[in-house]
C-alpha cells in the first residue's frame, strides 16, 4: 500500500480517495458500456439469449456492435421494436446499412463517398453526420408536437360538426334531414375548416430552434408520449 495525500494508506495507487471513479472532467463515471463482435453476437441474437443480451443493453449507458453484418445490424433493431415499446431510428451511410434503415421505424441516410443506396432507401437523407441534432431536437419535436395539435382539432372541428346533425335528428325524428345546406356540407372539410389546421400544422412552433438545442430537456414528452 502506499501513503495517500493526507498520510492514510490508500489501495488507489496514490490518487486520493474515490479518484479513481472520476472522469478527467470529474463526472463521475456511474454507467457502463458494451462493446460485442459480429462472432459474439450470433450467440448473443439466438432466441433463448435474446431477451437476455437486451436486458443487459439496456442497463447500459452505451452498446457498441462492431464487425457485424448488415443482417445482424437489421435483427439488432428489430430485437428492440419487438420487446421494447420504443420508437426506433437507424442511420448509415453505406449499402451495407440498407438493412438496418429499413427495418427501424425511422431511416436516415447520410451521402458521402460510399454511394447513395443508403439514401435512397430511408425516410431523411443528410449531408452530415452533425444534422442529426436538429433534425431530432428541433423538426422532430416540432413535427410531433404539431401532430398532437393537429389530432385533436381535426377530431374536435369534426366531432362539433356531426353533433349539430346527432341533435337535430332528434327534432326532425330521424327523417335524414339535415340543419346544414349540402353545399356548406361539401365544403366544411375542403374550405371552411382547412387553413387553421393547416397553419397549425405547418407554422405553429412553441419554442424557437436555438432554444430547442440549448435545453434537450423539451425533446423528453416525446419519450413517454406525454402529449398523444
Amino acid at each position: 500500500n502506499k501513503s495517500g495525500p493526507h498520510g492514510r494508506n490508500d489501495e488507489s495507487g496514490g490518487q486520493g480517495p474515490g479518484l479513481d471513479t472520476l472522469s478527467e472532467d470529474g463526472e463521475g463515471n456511474d454507467g457502463f458500456a458494451l462493446v460485442i463482435n459480429g462472432h459474439s453476437l450470433v450467440w448473443a441474437l439466438n432466441p433463448k439469449f435474446e431477451k437476455l443480451f437486451l436486458d443487459i443493453a439496456c442497463m447500459c449507458r452505451a452498446v457498441i456492435c462492431c464487425r457485424v453484418t448488415p443482417l445482424q445490424k437489421a435483427m439488432v433493431v428489430d430485437l428492440v421494436k419487438r420487446h421494447m415499446k420504443a420508437v426506433t431510428l437507424a442511420i448509415g451511410d453505406g449499402a451495407n446499412d440498407v438493412s438496418m434503415i429499413k427495418t427501424a421505424h425511422i431511416g436516415v441516410g447520410i451521402s458521402g463517398q460510399e454511394g447513395l443506396q443508403a439514401v435512397l432507401s430511408s425516410d431523411y437523407s443528410m449531408a452530415q453526420f452533425r444534422y442529426l441534432e436538429r433534425l431530432l431536437l428541433v423538426h422532430g419535436r416540432w413535427s410531433y408536437y404539431r401532430m398532437c395539435k393537429f389530432l385533436r382539432y381535426f377530431f374536435y372541428k369534426n366531432f362539433a360538426f356531426t353533433l349539430c346533425h346527432f341533435w337535430f335528428a332528434f327534432f326532425v325524428g330521424f327523417s335524414a334531414q339535415t340543419v346544414f345546406d349540402s353545399f356548406f356540407i361539401s365544403f366544411y372539410n375542403v374550405f371552411y375548416t382547412s387553413l387553421p389546421v393547416l397553419c397549425l400544422g405547418v407554422m405553429d412552433q412553441d419554442v424557437d430552434d436555438f432554444n430547442s438545442i440549448r435545453y434537450p430537456k423539451l425533446f423528453s414528452p416525446g419519450h413517454s408520449n406525454r402529449f398523444f
